[in-house]
């Protein structure tokens, strides 16, 4: 005899069939139930498939039910102009499968208060007579647990397929089959939702005035009234439309636990407190402004908080409750949107022609069209181009500013160069928010060399410190050039100390060009060269050789080229092949060259030591073909993050004489003498400070 499960009261079916342990549920086969036959459902995700073999369109639809078997307000309907819940236990399928029709049940998140779950569906123009065997199917995870088929539908175009409803802390699944000819309507009003019937009906459900009540006595018609709406004690303020029952309405098939009928509820309680949606799929909600101009605006206030959700409400539940609202059941036309053409520059939000209305301008955010319009041209000349409004006129002619106008710029200003120095000490110059930050002021309509004026002082710091970190490795790249020239321009920057700076960073890449390689090739006509030579400098130079009576200094030229280093002095010579050459260093005014001997060196005095240096180790590199690959750096590169750590450490300051200007990062221990690159070793100082260091060194 096979073991009965103990959760079926009526111990149909086996522990295989049931496939219940513990909680955990396993659909082991596929129940298939007859009209008003009952399945456990487990307590998971499932979708309700609805199908049938015809071309008619079924919509689905489905109401949420309290304890006492009605809804408990508008909410509580799942249909096509509210697809989904607000709790997302019930969610409809806007574009199911053609024969098809689709709810996805979440039965963990439906609410305490939820009693039942009816699956319903109706049709507009037909009935389901006409669409012949119709099939209900309840998936879970591992496949299909429940299948009703309902193959003698009567003459109704609506009908309630099943309900989902709590029992012995689960779920079960009963089939109904039963049909309402009255439509969708006559099946949610069974239900408890009231039915929004248009203007007139609107007019009727508000209570007359006690002047009003014997004139519309005497016109309204016999077959329905007003009647108070069943509220909290001694609450009569609220009134809905009472109709008699519809003689084309009835119901057919029966359930073993069927709905109660809808005279044993009409004024039983329904449910706990529940304030009305803000919004239901009904109404449509009316667009608001766009979100990306929020913070364009001087005197928009933040958005108020969302109320919180009628059960988030309160703690425990409240006496009082209250009535749903009404529902309409036309369905809400989609209106297509407008494509309108993009402004002639797309990516740049601005005002622009209005596309609709061409003699005003209309806000590009950058991305599309915004509801934000103002005149196209000024109305007159003696108005503000900004608002509007009529300027005073000055005594000695001309006019004063808008003074409306002239404080919210000024209010504007102080906030934006706020947020204007965190982004360039951040980001720089440059990203969707650099970009933000400029489309802002074109949407206040200031301009914008009044903010740049008074940014000048951090934009200058800001190109301070990107020229500082360029040099502190002595090696300029092309990214580190470009950088600082687009700040320039970006941030609009001009004067004498710019131009220097600019310079500087000029000079720093063409001598790092010349250290990667990059060096010219020019024509030496008086001087015999080796086959295949080129020349790569040809100079004014000073030898200086250290003799025990004291240095000697022999004027000549210094000639560096693809084989070796000359040099041709008056009656004195060097010539030193690459081959024996280990290093070149710039020192003060003179470079020293170092060979593998003791005496094969040589120091010569030119007038600008750090181009010789330059290009003497750009010919090494080439000569020992050490040329650097692209982006590849030496050993003095100093990382990012040190740099960072150092300015942030000396206040972007010179630690000797507290400049500002001209700032380079200093060794304190030179790296030919061991020092490391590391936070601790170095230091900012001014260029000024920098040079006398080297000299006393």
């Amino acid at each position: 005899m096979p073991q009965l499960c103990r959760i079926d009261p009526e111990n149909r079916y086996d522990l295989h069939a049931c496939g219940r342990v513990g909680i955990a549920w396993h659909s082991s086969t596929t129940m298939e139930l007859s009209k008003g036959a009952n399945t456990p459902i487990p307590t998971s995700l499932l979708a309700v498939v609805i199908s049938w073999r015809s071309d008619h369109t079924v919509d689905a639809h489905a109401l949420l039910l309290g304890s006492d078997g009605a809804v408990r307000g508008d909410r509580d309907l799942v249909f096509y102009n509210a697809p989904r819940h607000i709790s997302q236990a019930v969610t409809l399928d806007q574009d199911p499968d053609p024969g098809t029709a689709r709810l996805s049940v979440s039965l963990p998140r439906t609410e305490a208060e939820i009693d039942r779950i009816v699956v319903s569906g109706s049709l507009e123009e037909a009935t389901f007579t006409d669409l012949g065997e119709i099939t209900l199917t309840v998936f879970a995870v591992d496949g299909p647990v429940a299948v009703f088929t309902v193959a003698d539908a009567d003459s109704v175009s609506a009908m309630m397929f099943g309900e989902f409803y709590r029992r012995d802390d689960g779920w079960r699944f009963r089939a109904v089959g039963q049909g309402w000819a009255a439509g969708m309507a006559g099946l949610i009003t069974e239900f408890g939702i009231q039915i929004d019937e248009g203007p007139a009906a609107r007019q009727a459900a508000v209570p007359p005035t006690r002047a009003e009540a014997p004139a519309r006595a005497a016109t309204e018609e016999p077959t329905e009234h007003l009647r108070p709406a069943a509220g909290p004690a001694g609450d009569r303020s609220t009134a809905v439309l009472d109709r008699p029952a519809d003689p084309g309405r009835r119901r057919t098939g029966s359930a073993a636990e069927g709905p109660p009928r809808a005279a044993d509820r009409a004024d039983s309680h329904r449910g706990p407190d529940r304030a009305p949606a803000a919004a239901n799929g009904a109404r449509g909600a009316s667009p608001g402004a766009h979100p990306g101009n929020a913070h364009y605006r001087l005197d928009e206030a933040p958005p108020a908080a969302a109320p919180a959700a009628p059960w988030d409400r309160f703690a425990e539940p409240r006496p009082t409750r209250q009535l749903p609202g009404t529902v309409t059941l036309r369905r809400l036309a989609t209106t297509e949107p407008v494509h309108l053409p993009p402004p002639p520059d797309p990516a740049r939000a601005d005002w622009y022609r209005d596309p609709e209305d061409p003699v005003r301008l209309r806000w590009w955010d950058g991305e599309r069209w915004t509801t934000d319009r103002r005149p196209a041209v000024r109305p007159h000349a003696h108005d503000c181009d900004r608002c509007g409004a009529r300027l005073r006129r000055r005594v000695f002619g001309g006019h004063h500013p808008c003074s409306s106008c002239a404080a919210e710029t000024e209010e504007f200003l102080i906030h934006w160069h706020t947020r204007a120095a965190r982004v360039l000490a951040s980001a720089g110059p440059r990203g969707p928010e650099w970009e933000a930050l400029w489309a802002s002021l074109r949407y206040q309509r200031i301009d914008a060399a009044r903010a740049r004026t008074a940014l000048q002082p951090a934009a200058l710091q800001y190109v301070e410190r990107r020229v500082a970190f360029a040099f502190a490795d002595g090696q300029i790249t092309a990214a580190e050039y470009d950088d600082v020239e687009s700040a320039v321009t970006e941030l609009g920057l001009s004067g004498p100390l710019i131009d220097e700076l600019r310079s500087r960073m000029g000079r720093g890449r063409a001598l790092s060009r010349l250290r990667e390689g990059d060096l010219p090739a020019i024509a030496t006509p008086g001087l015999h060269l080796d086959a295949e030579e080129l020349v790569y400098l040809d100079i004014e130079a000073t030898h200086i050789r250290k003799l025990a009576r004291g240095p000697k200094h022999t004027d000549g030229r210094l000639i560096v080229s693809t084989k070796k280093l000359r040099f041709v002095g008056t009656g004195a010579g060097v010539e030193l092949p690459w081959s024996r050459i280990v290093s070149v260093t710039a020192e003060y005014d003179a470079v020293v060259v170092a060979a593998t001997s003791a005496r094969g060196g040589a120091t010569f005095a030119v007038a600008d030591p750090d181009y010789l240096a330059a290009a003497l180790e750009g010919a090494l590199r080439i000569a020992k073909r050490l040329v650097l690959a692209p982006g590849q750096r030496d050993s003095r590169s100093i990382p990012q993050e040190v740099k960072a750590e150092v300015w942030q450490r000396d206040g972007g300051r010179c630690v000797e004489c507290g400049d500002s200007h001209y700032l380079e990062f200093d060794h304190v221990i030179p790296l030919s003498r061991g020092g490391a690159t590391s936070a601790a070793n170095l230091q900012i100082l001014c260029r000024g400070c920098n040079r006398a260091k080297g000299a006393n060194i």
